[in-house]
Order: C-alpha cells, then sequence, then structure tokens
C-alpha cells in the first residue's frame, strides 16, 4: 500500500501527514478550504493550524473529494465528528477495497452514533475494513515527531498490517479489538477535560483535578458499557492515557476551553478565544442525552452540560458536585 489519503485539513489531519509521510509513497490531505490547501502545495506549510511545520516533499492537498477515495488505499477520516456525515454523504463510489480509519473523536448529537458506525452507514464498507485511532496524541508534538504512542481498533487479523504500516520510529501503535471502547474513551475525555480546565481556572488544585480525572474515568466505563464497550479498555492509551493527557496539558483545547470559563469567560467569549473546534462542547449534547434516555448517573458529565448550555454558575456546579449524596466507590 503505498498511497494514504487524509479527510480533514486541521492540526490532526496535517499531523497524522505529515509523520505518516515517511511510510507511503503519496499521502493526500483533503479541505475545503482552497487557500490552505494552496498554501500546503506551494510553500509546504499548513498556515492555520501548523504553520511552523514545514510539510513533506510527499505530502499534496486537495479540495476534491472523490480524489482521496479513488487514489488511496487507505484513508483517515480527521474531522469533527458533527460534519462527517454533511461531509461524506454525497460520495457515490465502491470502497470495499478500501480500508478507512476513523481519527474523529465524538459522538453524533442527532442520531448518537458513534464516528465508525456513521461510517458504516454512509460509506457503505464491510465493517472489518474499518478501524479506529485514537489515543493520548497532541497533533503539534506528533507533527514534530515527538514519541508518541497511540491504540488502533478494529478486525485484528487485518489490522496487524495496518499498525506495521502505521508505525514510525516515533508513532507507537498498539493493537485492540474494541472499537466501541476506544471510541468513547477518545470522546467522553474531551467532556472531563472541560471540567478539570474549569477546576483549574477556579484555582482549586492538584486534588481537585486528580478527583476528576478519576471519576471521570469512571463516568467513560459507564457509557463504554452503554455501546458494548469494554470497561478494560478504558485503562488503556486511548481511555485513561488520553484522559490524563487532555485534561491536563495546555495543548488540550477542551482543557483551555474549561480554563477560561474558571476564569470568568462566558461560554461564547471562550469559544472565540480557543478558536478551534472544542469537541467537548458538542459531545457533552449528546452525552446529556443518553444520561436522559438510559437513567445514567454521571455527574461530572451532567455539570459540564449545565455549566455550557443552562448557564449553571459555577460556583453553584461545584457545591453541587461536592455535597451529593456519599456513595461506595465502585468501578464494577
Amino acid at each position: 500500500m503505498e498511497n494514504l489519503g487524509i479527510i480533514g485539513s486541521g492540526s490532526w489531519g496535517t499531523a497524522l501527514a505529515q509523520t505518516l509521510s515517511e511510510k507511503f509513497k503519496r499521502v493526500t490531505i483533503w479541505g475545503k478550504n482552497k487557500n490552505l490547501i494552496d498554501c500546503i502545495n506551494k510553500e509546504r506549510v499548513n498556515f492555520k493550524y501548523l504553520p511552523e511545520i514545514i510539510l513533506n516533499e510527499n505530502i499534496k492537498g486537495t479540495t476534491d473529494l472523490e480524489e482521496v477515495f479513488k487514489t488511496s488505499e487507505i484513508i483517515i477520516i480527521a474531522i469533527p465528528t458533527q460534519a462527517i456525515r454533511e461531509t461524506l454523504s454525497d460520495l457515490a463510489l465502491n470502497l470495499n477495497d478500501r480500508y478507512i480509519i476513523s481519527a474523529s473523536k465524538g459522538i453524533e448529537i442527532e442520531s448518537l452514533k458513534l464516528v465508525s458506525d456513521i461510517l458504516e452507514e454512509i460509506l457503505k464498507i464491510p465493517r472489518k475494513n474499518l478501524f479506529v485511532l485514537s489515543g493520548p496524541s497532541f497533533a503539534k508534538e506528533v507533527a514534530q515527531r515527538l514519541p508518541t504512542a497511540i491504540t488502533l481498533a478494529g478486525e485484528c487479523s487485518i489490522g496487524e498490517n495496518l499498525q506495521y504500516l502505521l508505525t514510525t520510529p516515533t508513532f507507537r501503535v498498539y493493537l485492540s479489538n474494541d472499537i466501541k471502547g476506544v471510541e468513547i474513551g477518545g470522546a467522553v475525555k474531551n467532556v472531563i477535560a472541560i471540567a478539570t480546565g474549569v477546576s483549574d481556572g477556579l484555582g482549586f488544585g492538584n486534588n481537585a483535578r486528580a478527583s476528576l480525572i478519576t471519576r471521570g474515568l469512571y463516568e467513560m466505563t459507564k457509557l463504554a458499557k452503554v455501546y458494548g464497550g469494554k470497561a478494560e479498555t478504558l485503562y488503556g492509551l486511548s481511555g485513561l492515557g488520553d484522559l490524563v493527557l487532555t485534561a491536563t496539558g495546555n495543548l488540550s483545547r477542551n482543557r483551555q476551553f474549561g480554563y477560561l470559563l474558571g476564569k470568568g469567560l462566558s461560554v461564547k467569549r471562550a469559544l472565540e478565544e480557543v478558536k478551534q473546534v472544542v469537541e467537548g462542547v458538542k459531545t457533552v449534547k449528546a452525552i446529556k442525552k443518553l444520561i436522559d434516555m438510559y437513567n445514567l448517573e454521571l455527574p461530572i458529565s451532567e455539570t459540564v452540560y449545565k455549566v455550557v448550555y443552562e448557564g449553571l454558575p459555577l460556583n453553584t456546579a461545584v457545591n453541587s458536585l461536592m455535597t451529593r449524596e456519599l456513595k461506595k466507590e465502585n468501578f464494577e
């Protein structure tokens, strides 16, 4: 397999293109912004998202979506979850001989479907050809070829070959057969990271942050079970690993958004300051629907929803979490 396609010219798609370009003869990035794509092709930089990274010569940009699917044996989807259906629904191609890898993180608000289910539905590809790539991986560090370990989930008999193709000296890929668990980890950790950001912005310290991460992990395992995922998957790279990174790292957009809320900015102003998509803001809306549908007890996620969408004052939010009925600590 010589050609790799990336759907998405944001920071994550560009970073994957850069680090994986050493393993493929050609890497094609698709994006809607013609000026950005022209800059990738002519100046070898993504001026909007990763302007400090000089892209390798075998990376090409295009605004022709079908071109990527026709010329690439492996296609990685790296666009916001809520835009996937609209972006890909009009494709009328037979993709049975292609391998599709989701690198998008989230839950579709309207359908409550995970990305793998959306892709299977709209692209009409065999489930065995569908994979998920997720784990602790800031785009900038991946593009800079700093050491990164990540999880590839899917049919292991096929995934072993993809694992080899996607692994580089600085990008180590582990294999899992639990697509649902891996996807839930990538989606829900963004919501918990908003909560830890708020806590840090309020100056609550390390104890509070550690508590939110730990209890947030428990909420992730409960949601994984709803989708048929394995709780133990959440203790690995795509769960705990990604959660710790996103909830504590300064490059995290979700943590930054929460931090700005903790410093007193409104939701609108905080989103404007971050300047990029904050996936947790959308994902928590889907989680609230799941809470109501299945009568789930997910206090951190529900509180984040109330802060973001109902204007719950932060002092009230903190008090409601700290004064809840006392419980046993249970990870069963």
